[in-house]
């Protein structure tokens, strides 16, 4: 039966599940706060210049593929796909770095180069990672949390030490050289927690690293956006912008209306991917289904810092991507995880994507983003960003052996206060919950509300968790489960 669904927000999630609803026939309403659709995959267009705000990495490419088939469609209908070559780099010092290639035959030849026998304990590594792969991505995420016998099968139950081990030690019991252990485990901090808090079974992401590599949409990752947006549109969906969602209506235990910019809207569906603590907010307390506290007590991803930056020169020496890994990784996690606050030396990533897409810059520039991951909830202030952009643009130009701060045309930054005012974000958090595992599959945030019929969520702090496929994921169960309870 053909039902009003109405969405709040337009992020990877939402557009998701829009275009599954649509195709079951329903009638479909997306509604974004913000000025332009994508939530946190927005773009910053500045004098020639354009930079994705949000994700910049291009992973699982067949979790994407897998999306747009389900409507007989394919990525390359709407956007073009690199891969890039090589995948990304990892500084450890001035001029030392580790370059990841973008096949699993020269990585294994690198590691081997770094550390004897290394290569053949990756090669082991690599198979046992794809396998967990072909267990996880291709079957249980696709699983709606809604009872823990969803993680029950075959081959669970062969790996079911794997939930109770962390990368962490596993990574530490095949390889010895610091740098192949910090970039082993650098895929996992997508999934929001320490290396040492995350299941072993979580390997798999070193295979969607270095099994399927690294891509880069052209004209950034806002064009998977415009394309879910296209194919929402074909499919019927009507998307609005510049409309605020100030409260879920509830009469008789059940969701039938939001108040959209001061109106009353009607639907039979409501689904929020908006943050779910802030969708929750917008309930009358006694409907909310979890407390302050329970929020207060979860493992968040971090936040980050970022900064968006317009070169007048082209930047030598680093790739797409680049990791700088030259300071202690375990201290800055602890600043992160255990007792929040500014890490006095961070980690940081930057993206260049006019390396690859001349789109970015204009002729002879360079669009550089720059990340350092914090934990969310810390204190934001003007002072304090321009304090660690210095910090890491000194150790760039030191450990890139090149002068660039006089090359600087503009410096836009992001932080938590923009998370928390931008995307209504739980205390500034990027990513959402982390994947640990008393924070996986059905122990997340419910897909369905416990105590409100016909309201629903989708997003990075429920099922099956942070990142860009997983949001993909999460709008396609949770339109499973409204088709379902319809």
């Amino acid at each position: 039966m053909k039902k009003e669904i109405k969405i709040i927000g337009s992020g990877f999630s939402s557009l998701a599940a829009a275009c599954y609803l649509a195709n079951q026939g329903h009638d479909v309403t997306v509604f974004e706060k913000n000025t332009t659709i994508g939530g946190r995959a927005r773009q910053l267009k500045k004098d020639g210049f354009t930079f994705d705000i949000g994700p910049t990495w291009y992973w699982m490419p067949d979790v994407f593929e897998r999306f747009f088939a389900d409507f007989g469609k394919k990525p390359s209908d709407y956007y073009e796909l690199i891969k890039l070559s090589p995948a990304y780099q990892v500084y450890f010092g001035i001029n030392e770095f580790v370059t990841i290639a973008d096949n699993l035959p020269e990585i294994i030849t690198t590691f081997e180069t770094i550390e004897k026998g290394s290569g053949k304990k990756l090669a082991a590594f690599m198979k046992e990672a794809q396998s967990n792969y072909d267990i996880a991505i291709k079957d249980l995420v696709y699983r709606p949390g809604v009872s823990p016998l969803e993680l029950v099968t075959l081959e669970t139950a062969k790996k079911v030490t794997q939930f109770f081990g962390n990368i962490s030690k596993d990574i530490r019991k095949r390889f010895t050289n610091t740098q192949l252990i910090q970039i082993l485990e650098f895929p996992v901090l997508f999934l929001g927690a320490k290396p040492s808090d995350t299941p072993s079974f979580y390997s798999f992401m070193n295979f969607a690293d270095f099994g399927l590599g690294t891509w880069h949409p052209k004209n950034g990752m806002y064009s998977v956006i415009l394309a879910m947006e296209k194919l929402a549109i074909e499919l019927g969906v009507t998307i609005k912008v510049n409309s605020n969602i100030e409260k879920i209506l509830v009469e008789n235990g059940t969701a039938n209306a939001i108040v959209v910019n001061g109106e009353i809207v009607k639907g039979d569906v409501i689904l929020s991917g908006a943050d779910y603590h802030h969708s929750e907010s917008l309930l009358d307390e006694k409907y909310r289904a979890y407390s302050e506290l329970y929020w207060e007590n979860r493992t968040f991803a971090p936040s980050s810092l970022l900064f968006y930056v317009g070169f007048d020169k082209k930047i030598a020496n680093v790739e797409h991507h680049s990791l700088f890994f030259d300071v202690n990784f375990e201290v800055h996690a602890q600043a992160i995880y255990d007792l929040p606050k500014w890490p006095e030396e961070p980690l940081f990533y930057a993206s260049f994507p006019s390396k690859t897409d001349s789109n970015a810059a204009p002729d002879g520039k360079e669009a550089g983003i720059f990340l350092i991951p914090i934990a969310p909830g810390l204190k934001d202030t003007p002072e304090l960003r321009n304090l660690y952009f210095e910090k890491i643009i000194t150790r760039f130009e030191k450990l890139t052996q090149q002068s660039v701060k006089n090359s600087i045309i503009f410096k836009e930054s992001f932080c938590v206060n923009d998370f928390i005012k931008e995307y209504n974000s739980y205390k500034g958090n990027a990513y959402g919950l982390a994947n640990t595992l008393l924070q996986t599959a059905f122990l997340r945030p419910k897909l369905k509300s416990k105590k409100v019929n016909n309201l629903y969520f989708t997003g990075q702090l429920t099922v099956p968790g942070p990142g860009v496929p997983p949001a993909l994921i999460s709008g396609k169960l949770v339109a499973e489960l409204i088709q379902k309870n319809l």
